[in-house]
């Protein structure tokens, strides 16, 4: 299909906007995570304008699939519009310790007040946003010590919001993932369906290969190249996307009868490997892009 009319809108996202909006009075903050991969795409606008001057602290999520180098731009660009940022990944821990602390300095002045009133030791409360398999179910299961939340590796599979107590003095209310009915660029559809918060069913996944292929090229062609034994990546200046998708294919066996390219083997291998980092550690977006 062709890339503008990525789209994967399920009844129930429309009904998480509603629980959103509803919930967000029971809370003093909502905790909003993105993939580290893809911090411009993952960023959901609906959720930034429900939450409106709700206080809001931005985790940037998969820390460990992501590339280091763009960590601080990418801090910087969503720490300077005013909310707190963190880099985190449950996996390897990274940043999890940084949480409690930023949500209380975030909340400082409304903690001052309850403290004011005697209310000492209140338990905050936080919403728990994001897209589809960002790692919310993961991270609520991480703070609270114990496995509350659904886990799996699939977008769309917490579907209803819960509560959940943690040892860090903060109760968290997890939303099942939105994301929203319309991707005005198409590279944020592309980008969603390359990490797998839209799910591959859905999709031309031999075409979001091959996009990946085109984007890998020019932001990593050493990690593209070494995975793939493709050899200097001027030897394929003049390769299409396409052609270079194909390539690939070539070099790691997916040859059906006569020759051909097995291009849906190929396209699932190639998202695979992304998604499990072992390309390397990948981020497919700039802050100077923006």
């Amino acid at each position: 299909m062709p890339s503008d009319q990525i789209q994967w809108f399920p009844g129930h996202m429309a009904k998480t906007r509603r629980l959103i909006s509803e919930s967000l009075k029971l809370v003093d903050i909502v905790i909003e995570l993105l993939d580290a991969r893809i911090p411009y795409s993952s960023k959901n606008p609906e959720i930034t304008r429900l939450v409106g001057d709700k206080p809001m602290l931005t985790l940037m999520n998969k820390a460990s699939l992501a590339d280091p180098a763009h960590f601080d731009e990418w801090k910087k660009y969503y720490t300077g519009k005013g909310k707190g940022c963190i880099i985190t990944d449950v996996s390897t821990g990274q940043g999890i310790g940084e949480i409690a602390p930023a949500v209380r300095s975030i909340l400082g002045d409304k903690i001052e007040r309850y403290e004011e009133k005697g209310m000492t030791g209140r338990r905050l409360k936080a919403m728990i946003v994001g897209i589809p398999n960002v790692g919310k179910s993961s991270l609520i299961n991480k703070l609270s010590g114990n496995k509350k939340a659904k886990v799996e590796d699939r977008p769309g599979v917490t579907v209803n919001k819960q509560w959940v107590s943690t040892s860090i003095g903060i109760d968290l209310l997890d939303m099942p993932g939105v994301l929203w009915p319309k991707f005005e660029d198409e590279t944020v559809g592309e980008s969603l369906a390359m990490t797998g918060a839209i799910k591959d069913q859905v999709l031309d996944t031999e075409l979001i290969a091959m996009r990946l292929c085109g984007r890998l090229r020019h932001l990593y062609p050493s990690e593209l190249c070494a995975r793939y034994k493709l050899g200097d990546i001027e030897k394929y200046e003049d390769f299409t996307d396409y052609e270079l998708f194909e390539e690939i294919g070539r070099k790691r066996g997916c040859i059906i009868s006569g020759g051909e390219i097995n291009t849906e083997r190929c396209a699932l291998m190639l998202l695979d490997e992304l998604r499990s980092g072992t390309i390397g550690r990948i981020t497919l977006e700039r802050v100077n892009d923006r």
